[in-house]
């Protein structure tokens, strides 16, 4: 009986030695970063946004490629890598995809062909090895 005991006991150590191993839940909530409007043209937000516009237009079905209007807010959180959430407000150019890069485009204004919408972009960034992933998209026309 207490051999039994004995290997409870050490099954119960090795379970308790297992659970207090493991890695943080990675449910768990972290706190955002609220990136001030001023800074919000800073070199990881720019090149952030730049992926994300990029990423926008190549699915877009719109024969015409958005720019950026704005930044409305852009915050950051650390996890394993940066996380930027940017909104911006994005509006339609006179460009025509695909972009030709000596083009100059400008935001379509009073037009029929004006168009703008909000978006918020999740990018998932490691600047430092140039690697940028768009995690989530949402755009809500104005």
């Amino acid at each position: 009986m207490s051999r039994s005991w004995w290997s409870s006991l050490l099954l119960l150590a090795m379970l308790v030695t297992l659970a207090a191993s493991k890695d943080p839940p990675k449910n768990e909530l972290k706190e955002l970063k609220k990136i001030n409007l001023k800074n919000s043209w800073n070199s990881n937000v720019k090149q952030c946004l730049w992926f994300a516009m990029q990423e926008y237009n190549e699915e877009s079905k719109d024969k015409y490629i958005f720019q950026v209007v704005k930044i409305l807010q852009a915050q950051l959180q650390v996890t394993d890598r940066m996380e930027y959430f940017i909104d911006v407000e994005i509006a339609r150019s006179n460009c025509r995809k695909p972009l030709n890069n000596t083009e100059n485009c400008v935001i379509q204004e009073k037009s029929k062909l004006e168009k703008k919408t909000t978006c918020r972009f999740v990018v998932g960034a490691l600047p430092w090895n140039g690697e940028f992933t768009v995690m989530k998209k949402e755009c809500a026309d104005d």
